[in-house]
């Protein structure tokens, strides 16, 4: 499976994952200059913008720990023109949902709500 292919089935993942927790997509792969938010979502009045992490391997660590300062910054940045686009008014969140799959075994979600703080 190419880059591109692991990280759109690990999003559908992340989104069936969603779903069954009655989450409601809103938009998926939304970008903003250098930005890009997989996952934006719903629940109750919370508007959830989630980071998917994809891994096969935690050779090179946790899929999670892989949002680093920079990538922080450029997502909240992207969420913030998403917010005013929509003019947004409600509760936000920011999630991360990663997801370990090694090979011949079922994969592993975690939802690390309120990842940014």
């Amino acid at each position: 499976m190419k880059h591109t292919e692991k990280g759109i089935f690990g999003e559908n993942l992340a989104c069936d994952y969603l779903q069954k927790q009655d989450f409601e997509i809103v938009k998926r792969n939304f970008r903003y200059k250098r930005g890009e938010i997989d996952i934006i979502c719903k629940k109750n009045d919370t508007l959830i913008f989630v980071e998917v992490k994809y891994r096969t391997s935690d050779a090179f660590g946790m899929p999670e720990n892989s949002v680093n300062a920079t990538k922080k910054k450029i997502f909240l940045r992207t969420a913030n023109e998403y917010i005013f686009q929509e003019d947004w008014q409600n509760d936000i969140r920011f999630d991360i949902i990663a997801i370990l799959h090694k090979s011949n075994q079922e994969p592993e979600i975690m939802h690390f709500e309120d990842a940014f703080y």
